[in-house]
Order: C-alpha cells, then sequence, then structure tokens
C-alpha cells in the first residue's frame, strides 16, 4: 500500500489586506420621556457613551472611526490600494525572498511589484512588507496574485502562491446627448447618475475638447460679477441621483472657414469626471471619445449670419447669410432666387448672379425682406440654382422673426 508523503508546510506565511478609509461609527439611540418608567437611565447611558457626541446624543453619527470589517466594494475610476506581508514563522533563517504581486483583469495582467529584487535573508520573526497602489481602468473581475519563492537553509527552493478575487462595479451611468445648431456650434448635454449606494462630492465635471473646437462650460451663472454654479453651493450626488451638465463647443477660428472638414467631424472630445467619497477618498473616470452623428447638409449650405429678434409690420429689416460649397472638389456657379410667401416678401432683384463659389468655401450675403402678416412668422423662399449641374436647392424655414405692430417700438 503506497503512503503519500505528508505536505510540507512552508516557512513563511503570507497575509494580504486591503487598504482602505475607515467609517464614521454610527450607533441607534434608545430614548425615552422623563415621565416613563425607565426615566432618565437611557439618557444617562447615552451621555456615558464614549462614541456620542456630546451635547448631541440622541444623534446616529458619532465621533468615533470604524475599521473595515471585509473587502468591500471597489469603483472604477479609484485606486485600489493593499498591504502585503511577508512573515517568517520559522525559527531558522530563509534567503532569497521574492514577492510578485500581479493583478491579473479580463484583457491584460499588471505588475504591481515596487521591486523585483530578491531580498538577500529573512530572520525568524521577522518580515517583509510591501504596499501597492492601482488606478482601477477595468470593470468586472479582477484576481491580484501574490507569489513568493525563497531559498531554505538546506537549499532547497521553495515557491507558492495565493490568489484573492475581487469584482469592480460602474460607480456612474453617463448619457451623452448632442445638439447640431445651424452656426456650426455643437452643444453637448451630460446626465451624470450616481449609481453606488453612498453620496459622492463632484470635484470637477469638464469637457476635454478634440483639437478642432474649443468648449464653454454652461453650468453657472454671473451674479454679482461672481461666477455661481447652477447646483448651488453643496455639489454633492446622493444614491441614484442624476445632474445634467450643458457644454457649447465651437469651431476654432482656422477649421471654422473650411466648410467641408467641420462637415466630417464626428470626434466631439471626452468628459473627464473627478468625485470623492467617504473621507475623501477620491475617484476618477475618463470616458472614450464622444461621437455625434455628424449633420448632412448636402452640396450647398445656406446659415443666417444674422438676424433681429423682433420686427415692425411693413418695414424692411436686414439679415446677413452665409452660403458654403460644402463640395470638396466641384466649382459651383450659383444663380440666387427669392421667392415671396404669404407674409414674408423680399426686396431686391431675384435671378442674379452670386458668381462662382470654388470646393469648401464661403460667400456672405445681404438681403432685405418685409412682414405684411403680424406674429411669429417663418422666413422662407431662398432658393439656389447651380447653373452648371442644372440643379435647384430650395430653402424654407431659415429661421423664425416676430412681427409686431410699427405702432410698438423696437428695441434695436
Amino acid at each position: 500500500m503506497e503512503v503519500n508523503p505528508p505536505k510540507q508546510e512552508h516557512l513563511l506565511a503570507l497575509k494580504v489586506m486591503r487598504l482602505t478609509k475607515p467609517t464614521l461609527f454610527t450607533n441607534i439611540p434608545v430614548t425615552c420621556e422623563e415621565k416613563d418608567l425607565p426615566g432618565d437611565l437611557f439618557n444617562q447611558l447615552m451621555r456615558d457613551d464614549p462614541s456620542t457626541v456630546n451635547g448631541a446624543e440622541i444623534l446616529m453619527l458619532g465621533e468615533m472611526l470604524t475599521l473595515p470589517q471585509n473587502f468591500g466594494n471597489i469603483f472604477l475610476g479609484e485606486t485600489f490600494s493593499s498591504y502585503i506581508s511577508v512573515h517568517n514563522d520559522s525559527n531558522q533563517v530563509v534567503k532569497d525572498i521574492l514577492v510578485k504581486a500581479d493583478l491579473q483583469t479580463s484583457s491584460q495582467r499588471l505588475n504591481l511589484s515596487a521591486s523585483n529584487a530578491a531580498v538577500a535573508e529573512l530572520k525568524p520573526d521577522c518580515c517583509i512588507d510591501d504596499v501597492i497602489h492601482h488606478e482601477v481602468k477595468e470593470i468586472g473581475t479582477h484576481i491580484l496574485v501574490c507569489a513568493v519563492s525563497y531559498t531554505t537553509q538546506g537549499g532547497e527552493k521553495m515557491y507558492f502562491r495565493k490568489f484573492f478575487k475581487f469584482q469592480v462595479l460602474k460607480p456612474l451611468d453617463v448619457k451623452t446627448k448632442f445638439y447640431n445648431a445651424e452656426t456650426d456650434e455643437v452643444f453637448l448635454e451630460a446626465q451624470i447618475q450616481n449609481i453606488t449606494t453612498s453620496p459622492m462630492f463632484m470635484e470637477k465635471v469638464s469637457l476635454e475638447p478634440s483639437i478642432m473646437y474649443n468648449v464653454a462650460e454652461l453650468n453657472s451663472v454671473n451674479q454679482a460679477g461672481e461666477c455661481v454654479t447652477t447646483f448651488g453651493t453643496r455639489t454633492y450626488l446622493q444614491p441614484m441621483d442624476t445632474r445634467q451638465y450643458l457644454y457649447c463647443l465651437k469651431p476654432k477660428k482656422e477649421f471654422a472657414e473650411k466648410a467641408g472638414i467641420i462637415k466630417g467631424v464626428t470626434v466631439i472630445g471626452k468628459l473627464d469626471i473627478v468625485w470623492k467619497t467617504n473621507l475623501g477618498e477620491r475617484g476618477r473616470l475618463q470616458t472614450s471619445q464622444l461621437q455625434r452623428m455628424a449633420p448632412g447638409y448636402g452640396d450647398v449650405r445656406l446659415s443666417l449670419e444674422a438676424i433681429p429678434d423682433t420686427v415692425n409690420l411693413e418695414e424692411p429689416f436686414h439679415i446677413t447669410c452665409k452660403i458654403t460649397n460644402c463640395s470638396s472638389e466641384r466649382t459651383m456657379d450659383l444663380v440666387l432666387e427669392m421667392c415671396n410667401t404669404n407674409s414674408i416678401h423680399w426686396c431686391g432683384i431675384s435671378g442674379r448672379q452670386l458668381g462662382k463659389l470654388h470646393p469648401s468655401s464661403s460667400l456672405c450675403l445681404a438681403l432685405t425682406l418685409l412682414s405684411s402678416v403680424q406674429g411669429l412668422q417663418s422666413i422662407s423662399g431662398l432658393r439656389l440654382t447651380d447653373t452648371f449641374l442644372k440643379r435647384t436647392y430650395e430653402y424654407d424655414d431659415i429661421a423664425q422673426v416676430c412681427v409686431v405692430s410699427s405702432a410698438i417700438k423696437v428695441e434695436s
């Protein structure tokens, strides 16, 4: 009968502990009125309790801290910190000790050890300590692999390792919406929801634009010469609460003049979100490049550069139009026609030649018109004809203008 030899015990012991901030100790207050049977007994017990706040004993929040009792949750964007200790439990000197810590994710394996050099020797009851840090950038299952190799006094090489498995959760739900304006501006609405179980302090939410755009944040208002955030002085985001951020992106001057380039731009930029949780633990999340659906303008684009908000009835007013050849390789020879509607009447010569318009170039055109009907009127009736291809482009509902009686003074 074959007997297997007993498994050899290792001379070294490995201990791994996650480093997290403590939490504030909470207690459950038990009290009663003085006329009740216990009298002042419960209140006196709470006053004598060292965990309560002097003068506010009935509050659940105390002044003492509680060390973590379990691994807890770790969220994407936070920094994972762990304490690794190798202790010599034997009564002999161990040589050539090498401690290695790797983090295995679903896509890669990372070495987190501060040093890959072996320790020459470790005496009895001595230990090797190390603290590792890693900013978590992937969600899902993570495995911390700690491996220890050493040589005994007899020259035997020993090796063992331990695995520590944990899940990385998603802290925020980020949704984006894009609005394309006629002036090549792009408005981005970002909806950020806290899907953790604790409140967050939103330290920063910014948009890093792509190389073709400048960005303006629309999340503050000017009050008495000071910029005040629209979210108030307390920028806390409670669990499952959602906050909306708005940004306006404008093309840089060197790109705004090249209509063909701006037309095809889909990459807008990326959001950079920084928050803090209990006792100032910081987290950071950066989205991938945000992409919009590029608007289709066709071969010729007509946009308004200037138009009054309010005009007088039956009095001429002026608008400035910008005509852009969105083609990248074809020159156009354009003719402008102006067709009157029931309420809008154009002033000037219809059918005039605008001349040749080269690829990706623009021209500005000042036009005069008047309205014969009061109210909110839509400007329509412009037609552009390319004489080379005998193709006509129609532009209706270009903009709207408020028409009031001439007896009402219009502020310029």
